[in-house]
This record gives structure tokens, sequence and C-alpha cells, in this order.
């Protein structure tokens, strides 16, 4: 005889278990509850709607409930909402949220998979501006008519993460004056500031009015009010500041919570009830790099979690080694991707480690080949061990390729040395010889043996405040196309001839365009007897993206004459 396995939650991790359940056994019966209309819809493509890149929005179901139960046999009942747990007796009691029926159904299993909701915070005056949130269907539904009805046109999405930041590029594609506001000093926490700046860019240029560090105080009718005074007009705002992991359900049931709030499993996603699994946004899970719990509201993680729950109720070894966090986003023209850890939470989380960065820009297809875009990537990785911790790219072109590579890697433990022995897929059209990510264990590699030294394009504004010496080795033409204020120019082809013209008693601070030839200059001086040369990463290209932004929307002084993005 079968048993009985009821599901709360049906988009990414309820609906994942009930097929997998399934596959797993014919016997069995499944019901799935959903509280909104919809189940198995694509929820990290609700934001596309906005521009009409998905333009219907029936098309973000993947699945409605009557080809649930023809092909897979699932029960899924929408618009029924769970409403208590009865441990005891191992049932729940339901609610039909259109007719406000209640009943009892009993369970053998029962898995929990509610995800968790937009935080709305009580904001002075909320209730004067047009506020909405996207989870499901609904929202987005809802959000894409009234912004078409509106007349100004002036959105302002708030918070910038992802869905923020999805909102606001797809509300600017569609036509719409948006302002995106953050209260960090940066959008995007998967990445490092100084990669950032490369999306604050591109969100500036696209005519996104990107406002970061700057917090919401209040609303006026159709304004939002920011603690430095500044008003902005609004007939639209979107709250995007991030999710609260539901838990309501599981507490009054009596289930435990983890250290992060959110509903604590053990290791096979199994509550403090032997009989009740939980999965998803609404769970904390382990993360293998900090070797703490965290909240992970991904759909990759979701999944693998709804997987390994059917296989464990079905008596299946499962192996629970952690997440790492990969995630990628498009930006406009850009594309951004992360892996593990990032400097910005080995510091948030003050972790104990010792760690030093690469950071290059090379292509990420052979320069011949028309469609070569630069790859701006950043490795971090263990000192002195060498073991690779995370990595972010961002490009126009193939990042997600190489992060994948770095995720791949640290799940096996890799060093920055078996980086550089990776042997990739190479042909013009799809890479390089020497990958991005072979090139970065070149370079890691290198600095863990000290055969040469480095600073970071962050801190040459610091370095000219002190009067560093900065020499450019580029070529003539590109030295006077645009430089660093107060750089020497002393190109690489000509650096031995005029070894008179470097100063010994000082740091010597090397730059070109992306830092390969002064690293080569950097190495040459080294074995002519320079002792104290170090290399800028990420060269004039890296500062001209890392500069650009805050020069563009403060009033600080520029310290390149002009920009150079090629």
């Amino acid at each position: 005889m079968g048993r009985k396995f009821l599901i709360v939650g049906g988009v990414a991790g309820g609906a994942s278990t009930a097929a997998r359940l399934r596959r797993l056994s014919e016997d069995d019966q499944v019901i799935m509850f959903e509280r909104g209309p919809h189940v198995s819809f694509s929820n990290c493509c609700l934001p596309y709607h906005l521009s009409g890149t998905v333009e219907d929005s029936d098309s973000l179901v993947l699945m409605e409930p009557e080809k649930f139960l023809k092909q897979y046999r699932i029960e899924a009942r929408v618009n029924n909402e769970v409403v208590f747990i009865d441990r005891e007796n191992k049932e729940v009691v339901v609610r039909n949220v259109v007719t406000g029926e209640e009943y009892n159904e009993s369970y053998d299993k029962l898995i929990l998979s509610p995800g968790a909701r937009p935080i709305v915070p009580p904001i002075p005056g909320i209730e004067d501006v047009n506020i909405f949130s996207i989870r499901n269907v609904v929202d987005i539904d809802k959000l894409n008519k009234f912004v078409k009805s509106i007349e100004t046109k002036n959105v302002t999405v708030i918070g910038g993460g992802f869905i923020g930041v999805e909102a606001a590029e797809n509300l600017k594609e569609a036509g719409y004056n948006v302002t995106l506001i953050e209260a960090m000093p940066q959008i995007m926490k998967p990445f490092d500031y100084d990669m950032v700046q490369i999306l604050h860019k591109e969100l500036h240029d696209h005519g996104v009015n990107l406002i970061v560090g700057d917090k919401v105080k209040a609303f006026e009718p159709n304004t939002v009010i920011l603690e430095s005074g500044k008003k902005v007009d609004a007939q639209a705002v979107v709250m995007a500041i991030g999710v609260v992991p539901e838990t309501e359900l599981a507490q009054e049931a009596g289930l435990e919570l983890g250290e992060t709030g959110a509903i604590k499993t053990d290791q096979n996603y199994r509550t403090n009830d032997k009989d009740i699994y939980a999965v998803g946004d609404a769970i904390e899970v382990y993360h293998a790099l900090t070797n703490s719990m965290t909240k992970l509201p991904l759909a990759g993680p979701a999944q693998k979690q709804a997987r390994a729950v059917a296989d464990h109720i079905h008596g299946k070894v499962i192996s629970n080694t952690g997440f790492i966090g990969s995630s990628v986003i498009k930006v406009f023209d850009y594309n951004g991707a992360s892996t593990g850890l990032n400097e910005g939470l080995i510091k948030a989380l003050n972790l104990n480690i010792k760690y030093d960065v690469v950071k290059v820009i090379p292509g990420d297809k052979v320069g011949l080949m028309p469609e070569c875009e630069q790859v701006h990537f950043k490795l971090i990785y263990e000192v002195p061990t060498g073991r690779v911790l995370g990595a972010q790219a961002i490009g126009k072109g193939n990042v997600d390729k190489r992060v994948d590579i770095i995720a791949t890697a640290i799940k096996f433990g890799a060093t920055v040395e078996h980086l550089r022995d990776l042997e990739l897929c190479y042909a013009p059209p799809f890479g390089t010889a020497k990958d991005v990510v072979n090139f970065a264990g070149y370079v890691a590699s290198n600095l863990l043996h000290d055969a040469f030294r480095q600073v970071r394009e962050t801190e040459v504004r610091s370095l000219l405040e002190s009067g560093a010496c900065i020499i450019d080795v580029r070529e003539k033409d590109e030295y006077e196309q645009s430089h660093i204020i107060g750089a020497m120019n002393l190109p690489l082809s000509e650096i031995r001839d005029r070894l008179d013209e470097i100063p010994r008693d000082q740091p010597i601070y090397l730059h070109c365009r992306s830092g390969q030839r002064s690293y080569n200059a950097v190495l040459a001086l080294q074995n002519l007897g320079f002792e104290n040369v170090y290399n800028v990463s990420g060269g004039f290209l890296g500062l001209s993206f890392y500069e650009y932004f805050n020069d563009q929307t403060t009033d600080r002084e520029m310290i390149i004459t002009d920009y150079n993005f090629e």
C-alpha cells in the first residue's frame, strides 16, 4: 500500500519534490498545496515580463494542475493554503482561499516549501505611494498593468539585489524613467565593490538613475524621500529590498528555527519532526566555505534539496556537501557571474582566512574574432595553500562558463595550480588557447610564489595623493589618448634603454592597459636590479571602470585625463 505525501508550496522546491517523489514510486499519493492560483511558474523570469521579453504573463506558468495530474498523477491544489499542522495526528488544516472552506488532510510525510516573501517595511507615508513587490505571476501582472497606465512613466525600484536590478533593467527597456535606490554603497552583494562599478556604470549609461548609499526615509504622495533630503518622483514604487523566509506555519507547529531565523533542518533536510522536511527559500543551509549556516534563496539549491528529500524519503543515501552560492545576472549589455567567497563577505563575516586576489581582463575569445569581449575576472584564493575560494566575472560575452569552472573547482577542492593545468576547449570563436581561468591561475601562482608584487586599481587614487611614482608602460599614442594625471610614460618598448629615468629610492608602480605588459615590465626591472616594483592589476582599463561611476555622480576630481573602456 502506498504512502501519502503532502507538499506545502508549488514552485521550485515543492514542484521538484513532487516530481521526484513520483519518479521514485507509482504507488504513493502526492498532493501539492499552493495558496496562489499558479504552481510551477518561472519566478526567475518574472521581471522579464515588464520589458515584454516574456510577452504573455500566462507563459510564465510552466505547468497547469491538470497537466500535473494527467502526466504525473500529482494533485496540485491551487488557491489552497495550509494554515495549520497537527503533528500529533499527522494532519494539516487546509483553507480554500476562494471559498473560505477548511478541511483536514492526513500525511505520512509532509514537505514544507513555503518560500520567502518580499520585505515591505513600515516606512512612514507608505500609504501615499503605489507600492508593488514581485513574488509571483499575479504580482508581476499587476505591476505591469499599472505602470502601463501611469502618465509620468516615473518608476522607482528600492533595493539593488537580483530582483531590484532585473526589475529596473526591464522597466527601463520598456521605456520608463527608472530610479534604482540602494541604501548600501553598492548594488549586487555577490560582487565586490571594485567589480560592481562596472554594473553601476552600465546602469548609469543606460539612463537608470542609480542612487547608492542613501536610504529611503519616508514617502509623500507619489514621492520617495531619502535620508539625504533628496526627493524622487515615483508613480509606482517596487519594493525589492530582500526577502524573509516564510516560517510562521513551521513555528506554530513547534518546528525549530535555525540561527538565521529560517527553518532548521538536518543534513537530510528533515526538521526536528522526523516526518516533516523543508526545502527552498524558507530554510537555512550550510555554507561550505564560511563553515556557517546561511540563507540562500536561489532556485538551483532549492531543486537540489528537493531531489535529496525525495531520495531520503525513499531510503536513498544523500550527500549534503553544503552550498557555495553561484549566481549570474544580465544587466543591459553586461553579464555578471560569481561563486564562492568574495572580499566583502570575508570581511562582513570576519572570517579568519588569509587570502589574495587576482584581477585580470583578458578576452573571452581570440582577439581577431569579431565577437571577442573583455572579461573582467577576479579570483580569490587562500594563502599559503592556494585553495580556490571564489571568483567573479563581468563582461559582455561569456562569463558564466568561467565562473562555472571555478564553482566546479571549489567543489573539488582545487588550488590555483590546478587552474593553470586545466585543459579547456579551445578554438578562436570560443576561447583562447590560454583561457581566462588558466590565465588567472598563472597570475595567482606567480603571486603565491613571490614572482612579483601587485597593487590593485582601487589603490591608485591614494597612491597618487601620496605622491607615489607611477609609470605608464603603454606606447606613447595610448598615453596621449588618456592617462593617469601625473604618471610618467615609459613604454615597454623603451624601458630597458631609459633605466636612468626610473628612481631607485622609492617604490615604483607600473601599469599598462590591462596589467599584462606592465607585468612584463615589472619582471624586466626586477631582473635588472630594481627591487621595489609593483604591477597595477587591471591596469588603465580596470581603473577607468573603477573610477567612472563615482566620478560621474559625485563632486570629486578625476585622477585620469579621460576614460578608456576599450
